[in-house]
């Protein structure tokens, strides 16, 4: 019986070396299968840095009073529309160089979200209320 177990733990662990270490067609060398994978990755590490690039081109600080505090739409929801969106001061911070990141950044996304086949709720997002607190730009919280 010991001997029969020990065969069987042999073959089942053949088994499973066998299937480890044979590739799947997207991973071998030369086969383009892998592409799309590569190129979702890559268009996600492409949205993420465009979000960043223009999160670091907003500046809060520097209005005094609510009127000088604006809103800008932030990506694109696969159903339309904004993902959310960035509260600033327009005085202190480069609204056009802002906003054409922005546009990139929804462009890339909007990209992504129809080649994905990417779904989201439909719901409208509405830009939050701002005010100024301290000479600093925030949302508004009721």
């Amino acid at each position: 019986m010991r001997r029969l177990t020990r065969t069987i733990c042999v073959c089942l662990g053949a088994a499973a070396l066998s299937a480890a270490c044979s590739s799947p067609q997207s991973a071998r060398a030369g086969d383009t299968a892998g592409e799309p994978l590569r190129d979702t990755l890559t268009a996600r590490a492409r949205i993420a840095q465009l979000e960043t690039d223009a999160r670091a081109l907003v500046k809060m600080d520097g209005c005094s009073a609510s009127g000088g505090c604006r809103t800008a739409p932030v990506g694109s929801r696969a159903c339309g529309g904004p993902r959310t969106y960035l509260v600033y001061c327009a005085a202190t911070t480069d609204s056009v160089a802002l906003f054409r990141k922005l546009d990139e950044l929804s462009a890339a996304e909007r990209k992504y979200n129809a080649s994905s086949g990417m779904a989201s709720t439909c719901e409208m997002r509405m830009p939050p209320n701002v005010t100024a607190q301290g000479g600093s730009c925030r949302e508004r919280t009721p």
